[in-house]
């Protein structure tokens, strides 16, 4: 619970979990033993990667969710700490903290196992938003009870919101017709029809604004009727975790600095592409300085 004026940029509701991430060569076969080439572990989850990502560019973040008080927990709330994320609404319990283990080939591809344990959605009364001032929200459908809350409060004060649907789940559905800002995976858009470009034509019926990311093949949207295609930057990808996590927190960011609709796909677009050039998710959150060199050279500044 939130007992004080709490200001924001950005708030970021959803899903914190903790990485351990094992490069490896190829994905192993039943009965296979192999050896990691190299491993990290730190905080993931899409909102939580989102909250630090949105501070690395320059905004003041906060994050809505769950951590348990175990080790897991406690390692990831270190990290929220040092990145300066408010964590007012963040609830702490005796729930195991998620945990997910990522192994990770050297062309980028992955095979990630998530356990949760016990642990639950949050429920809706958990949290009170009633102090909340923010410019905007990003929501990744993971605490649905919370979330939908927060997406009525968000539409009763205007305040833009926008829905990270990387798959399709009893969140990401019930947040879809709420939010200002449909930003989904092909995945996710696949659901609804067999190819990027019928999905789209579907889902732009359920949001005002509507982007499929597509990987390596850029994305498309439709915006007020009009649509169009971006194809994706170029770069040595060696681990996609978190790129999605990336994108959505820097078109969130655009969004509350009012840039135009296409530099606001291009930087979510650069900072999602410059995610792949690490392995893991947190150590490819790219700082303002360096997405604007990036984008610089791309002679797209």
């Amino acid at each position: 619970m939130t007992d004080h004026n709490l200001t924001l940029d950005i708030l970021c509701a959803g899903h914190a979990c903790y990485d351990l991430v094992f490069q490896i060569d190829h994905h192993p076969v039943a009965d296979e033993k192999i050896f990691a080439q190299n491993f990290l572990s730190a905080g993931g989850g899409p909102a939580a990667n989102a909250a630090i990502a949105i501070s690395r560019l320059g905004l003041t973040a906060g994050f809505a969710g769950y951590l348990g008080q175990d080790i897991y927990g406690q390692l990831h709330y270190q990290e929220f700490i040092d990145a300066e994320i408010d964590t007012h609404l963040l609830i702490r319990g005796k729930s195991p903290t998620p945990l997910s283990a990522i192994l990770v080939k050297p062309n980028g591809q992955r095979a990630l196992v998530n356990y949760k344990g016990q642990t639950t959605p949050l429920s809706a009364n958990a949290l009170d938003f009633s102090s909340l001032s923010c410019k905007a929200v990003l929501f990744d459908g993971h605490e649905p009870e919370i979330s939908v809350k927060l997406a009525d409060f968000c539409r009763q004060y205007k305040i833009p919101s926008v829905l990270d649907a990387g798959s399709v789940h009893k969140g990401t559905l019930a947040l879809m017709e709420k939010v200002d800002y449909l930003v989904c995976s092909e995945k996710f858009a696949r659901h609804f029809a067999d190819s990027p470009e019928k999905a789209l034509n579907h889902l732009a019926h359920k949001s005002p604004v509507t982007v499929i990311t597509l990987g390596e093949k850029g994305l498309i949207w439709q915006k007020e009727g009009n649509k169009g295609h971006l194809p994706a930057f170029s770069v040595n990808a060696v681990d996609t975790t978190g790129a999605g996590d990336a994108f959505h927190a820097a078109f969130t960011v655009a969004l509350v600095r009012q840039m135009d609709w296409q530099s606001t796909l291009y930087y979510a677009s650069a900072a999602g592409a410059l995610c792949c050039t690490q392995p893991g998710a947190r150590p490819g959150l790219v700082t303002q300085s360096e997405l604007n060199s990036f984008l610089k050279k791309e002679n797209r500044l």
